[in-house]
């Protein structure tokens, strides 16, 4: 089994910001999943930036709902 962990963010800031910020979340994720005895060629780390939204980011609900990082399984 693989582990892929997504990073998404919401509109504000630049395209180049939010690509940046949702990687290095990913990133925080797979280091804290590796802590944990996670072997790191199992993890692969992608960052979205705020091109995958959930939600409208028109609220303050919807921005936060697109902070986010999801993990996913491939077997």
């Amino acid at each position: 089994m693989k582990l892929v962990t997504e990073g998404h963010a919401d509109s504000n800031g630049s395209d180049a910001f939010n690509l940046e910020l949702s990687q290095k979340h990913t990133e925080c994720v797979k280091k804290y999943l590796m802590e944990k005895d996670i072997v790191g060629s199992r993890l692969t780390a992608i960052g979205f930036g705020e091109s995958k939204p959930i939600a409208s980011n028109k609220t303050a609900l919807g921005r936060a709902k697109n902070r986010r990082v999801e993990l996913k399984m491939n077997y």
